[in-house]
């Protein structure tokens, strides 16, 4: 592995781990009426293409840190479709 790639997990890393005090905090609270549904909409479809085009590319820092964001921001989307 090279530098830039493990600047790229580096990153990776850090972006998607942001996300996991937002899940436990729906998860406990079940309260999700400050948080924005059209934003994690798009954010949501927005991973999703960068999922594809890491794919694409065939990069792993993009395909692995896509793949857990896409879990942990839909897991937001999916806990603001059911708790509102």
């Amino acid at each position: 592995m090279n530098a830039t790639e493990l600047f790229g997990f580096l990153a990776a890393t850090l972006t998607t781990v942001s996300f996991i005090p937002q899940v436990i905090q729906v998860w406990r609270s079940k309260q999700t009426q400050d948080i924005s549904l059209g934003m994690y909409a798009i954010f949501t479809a927005g991973i999703l293409a960068w999922l594809v085009y890491g794919i694409l590319l065939e990069s792993t820092p993009i395909i692995v840190a896509n793949s857990i964001t896409i879990v942990l921001a839909g897991s937001v989307l999916a806990m603001k479709l059911k708790y509102g």
